[in-house]
């Protein structure tokens, strides 16, 4: 098999779990597919490098994640606002009520904390992992994480109970 043929393979079978991770990062699924499209572009570019990684997948969300932090620097998310019909996607199953305030809550969040409680509890990634793939420490984890949940909490207004059940989405 060629590389071009592996890339594409490999994109082909992971691009609705990154279309995912996307959408939980941003909360709008045009901009999704742009973080996605942006990431896998890199991605082809790097491709002889990255089949090589011990974790394909992670190396991969990492890029995806740092392609969202560094829109999110320079800013184009606010000068080009596109508006969006109603997502056709079927909600995932539990309390899709709850899920729907914590997604437009989540928004509210910023974005360096957004990607921590994305690679936290969406990814369920460890604070290690998480810590690799936002190049940080890890108790810049941890404190990025207890002030995402804090602001997710504060926008809720919820009790931490609710909230606790959240983290489980």
């Amino acid at each position: 098999m060629s590389l071009d043929e592996e890339y594409t393979a490999y994109v082909r079978g992971r691009l609705s779990w990154l279309r995912k991770i996307a959408y939980s990062l941003c909360q709008d699924w045009h901009r999704a597919d742009d973080l996605v499209q942006t990431a896998i572009t890199r991605l082809y570019v790097k491709w002889r490098q990255a089949r090589a990684a011990d974790d394909l997948d992670s190396y991969v969300r990492v890029m995806l994640i740092r392609v969202f932090l560094a829109e999110q620097r320079r800013g184009w998310f606010s000068r080009v606002r596109l508006t969006s019909a109603i997502s056709h996607q079927p909600l995932e199953s539990g309390d899709q009520d709850m899920a729907m305030d914590i997604r437009r809550a989540l928004i509210a969040v910023p974005p360096r904390q957004r990607a921590t409680l994305v690679l936290r509890f969406h990814c369920d990634l460890s604070v290690e992992q998480t810590a690799h793939a936002l190049g940080c420490s890890t108790g810049t984890v941890k404190s990025q994480t207890a002030r995402g949940l804090a602001t997710l909490r504060a926008m809720l207004g919820e009790p931490e109970s609710r909230l606790a059940r959240a983290e489980e989405y």
